[in-house]
């Protein structure tokens, strides 16, 4: 079906020639106004750090009641634990059904409290109170976890640029770096907003996405290089249509790698924490799938046309843009590139509307 035509027909025949830099505007304004609007989240909601960063008890008791009747047999105890995390746990091994329940060190620094809730959970699971599994949970170990993050962060920014800039040039690697960024604020926007929790699990993920994020960008921009070497050099092309061009080459690339990658962590979501039962799998792999997502698109949308825009600031490239004259890009998909050198496939240079 891909090639008998419609959209996905001329992408796999390389006849796409999609604007990407020229209609940075809308890119960027679209990326704003969403990391804004998380900015904001974050500075009024904050985040909601799971129990392993807050400290605090964490009840497990096996049973086959409602998540509706423990909240309720909890509250009787502290009407704050209401508000405790509940979840229900599946041995994939013995089938056996067991709930937890995570109440901040806020609600259960009483042994006495402790100790109440342990009873209440036995009473409603109609066990003996011995059933109850306790587990006394300190910050100082999310702490710990969140300090080599941030220590593994930095020194990934620090690898990365060094070799973007060495191995490509100076603009890329902070092209690439703007659209690391904008993933890690749109990732946290995402948290704040929806309240979801994150753990050390989702700390992991975040830090496994880094590499994702830059994959597809590190693509582009050798396809890019490797443009502005080739169909590029007789200096008839602009910047930004060898970026708008290299980006129609490696699309169809970088759209199967990005579904590649997705599928999986759907599989992780549905099947694994949905129908399998391993909540453990819902916060690693959720954070995965966000932060490829919004890799992906910051790989097309951002680095991209930033790359674009920073490189016509040149000398070089600003004359030949001043020479060719100015108005909207030219459009050359990649099939016409291959065919004609330098024919233009798509409409002629216009003023935009």
């Amino acid at each position: 079906m891909a090639g008998r035509g419609g959209a996905f027909g001329r992408l796999y025949r390389g006849e796409t020639s999609f604007d990407f830099a020229g209609r940075w505007r809308r890119w960027f304004a679209i990326s704003g106004t969403i990391i804004i609007i998380g900015l904001l989240s974050l500075g009024i909601r904050g985040m909601n750090f799971s129990i392993d960063f807050k400290g605090g008890t964490v009840w497990q008791v096996p049973t086959t009641a409602s998540v509706q009747q423990v909240r309720a047999a909890v509250e009787k105890v502290d009407p704050k634990l209401s508000q405790a995390t509940i979840q229900v746990l599946t041995s994939r091994a013995t089938h056996q059904r067991t709930v937890q329940v995570a109440g901040a060190a806020s609600t259960t620094s009483s042994s006495a409290t402790v100790k109440d809730v342990a009873k209440a959970l036995a009473t409603v699971a109609h066990v003996n109170p011995n059933a109850v599994n306790i587990n006394a949970i300190g910050p100082s170990w999310g702490s710990s976890i969140t300090n080599k993050a941030i220590k593994a962060v930095i020194i990934f920014l620090i690898v990365v640029s060094a070799y973007i800039w060495f191995r490509f040039e100076g603009k890329m690697a902070v092209a690439a770096l703007t659209a690391l960024v904008h993933d890690i604020l749109i990732t946290v926007g995402i948290y704040s907003l929806s309240g979801l929790a994150v753990s050390p699990d989702t700390v992991i993920a975040f830090l496994t996405i880094l590499g994702y994020s830059l994959y597809d960008t590190i693509v582009v921009f050798d396809k890019v290089q490797e443009n502005t070497r080739g169909v590029a050099s007789s200096n008839r092309l602009t910047y930004t249509e060898t970026v708008n061009l290299s980006m129609n080459q490696v699309l169809a690339r970088s759209l199967n790698t990005s579904f590649v990658a997705i599928i999986p962590i759907l599989s992780i979501l549905v099947i694994g924490s949905g129908i399998l039962g391993a909540a453990a799998l819902n916060d690693f792999g959720l954070a995965l799938f966000i932060g490829l997502t919004t890799g992906a698109y910051s790989s097309i949308f951002i680095a991209s046309p930033l790359l674009a825009l920073l490189k016509e600031r040149e000398p070089r490239y600003a004359e030949i843009r001043h020479r060719i004259g100015g108005g909207a890009p030219r459009r050359l998909s990649p099939r016409a590139a291959a065919a004609g050198g330098e024919a233009i496939a798509v409409g002629s240079r216009r003023r935009p509307a």
